[in-house]
């Protein structure tokens, strides 16, 4: 099993040196930030379904983390091939929002002002996309990271959506509740330990129990992808006839997770049933023609799998204008 290694401190001492790790610009034809902001969300339809994906912002991590199962001159050649720094992992945060029937679901809550000071948009981008937080009804987190459950409390350690349903997987909920868990994992991850238990035990936050196959609402079920986390959950979302794979962080880089699927991250906690866990989905979504969407793809993060050879390759959706 890899445990995820890096200490909060080491990430946000990654974030602030990031700028001074990035290769020239002539090297990978980078693009740079814009004098003003881009765009934080993406509207599209599936079928009856209405979605919107909406950015929590970015991540900026070492790059090592990425394959570290691999030859690190490999992965560093992997990265440079594909325009991407071989230093820092540059990541989006793409949260979606499912309005199908009476449901208005969101897919995990981001991670609010206790991570990296480069993410925390979701609730201000809810509010650009011209959504108001008090109509959703259901919140699935698809697993305990921080970037993916830390932004549930407000200020005063309240629930953010308290007329929310929250739903979390069983298996995660009991991994990250175990009783005297932060004492016995590595140092570097109790940080992560009593974040997630912080989180789960929010005030307002009243949690029902997912197992695999466990319908949220009509047309919206989780299924179990182990191995990220023992107990990650990704979405399924059916409607018309049509389908959309909502992965987390099972399917976690746009380009490695396809080309090589055999590679896992750092913070894959079981790196061989990361590996299972992915090969399953991108079958499933090659076999059933599914649409994909991923966490830390680029934005908006949805496109389909096709396969190529032994591998798969990732196919961003075309864009539609009214």
């Amino acid at each position: 099993m890899t445990i995820l290694t890096p200490t909060r401190r080491d990430i946000l001492a990654m974030a602030a040196a990031a700028p001074a790790l990035t290769l020239p610009a002539m090297a990978r034809a980078e693009l740079g930030a814009p004098a003003k902001g881009n765009p934080s969300h993406f509207a599209f339809t599936l079928g009856e379904a209405r979605l919107t994906v909406i950015s929590d912002g970015s991540l900026q991590l070492p790059a090592n983390g990425l394959g570290v199962n691999a030859d690190p001159a490999e992965v560093r050649s992997f990265l440079e091939r594909h325009f991407l720094s071989p230093e820092t992992n540059y990541s989006h945060t793409n949260h979606l929002l499912v309005e199908l029937g009476d449901a208005t679901v969101l897919v995990d809550v981001g991670s609010g002002n206790r991570f990296l000071d480069t993410a925390g948009r979701l609730m201000a981008n809810l509010g650009a996309a011209g959504i108001d937080p008090g109509a959703i009804t259901h919140v699935v987190i698809t697993h305990a990271h921080p970037d993916h459950l830390w932004g549930i409390r407000d200020d005063f350690d309240e629930a953010i959506l308290p007329q929310a349903a929250f739903f979390l997987g069983r298996s995660e909920h009991d991994f990250w509740m175990q009783d005297g868990l932060a004492t016995s994992v590595a140092p570097e991850m109790q940080q992560f330990v009593v974040g997630a238990q912080n989180s789960i035990t929010a005030e307002g936050a009243e949690w029902q129990l997912t197992d695999d196959g466990t319908e949220i609402a009509p047309g919206i079920r989780v299924i179990d992808t182990p191995g990220h986390t023992p107990g990650h959950q990704s979405l399924v979302i059916v409607s018309g006839g049509e389908q959309l794979l909502v992965t987390g962080d099972a399917m976690s880089h746009a380009y490695m997770s396809f080309a090589r699927p055999d590679w896992y991250n750092g913070f894959d906690m079981d790196g061989d049933q990361t590996v299972t866990t992915r090969r399953r989905l991108l079958d499933m979504a090659v076999t059933d023609r599914m649409a994909v969407l991923g966490y830390h793809f680029p934005f908006p993060g949805v496109g389909h799998v096709m396969k190529d050879g032994d591998a798969y390759r990732f196919v961003p959706a075309l864009w539609k204008w009214d």
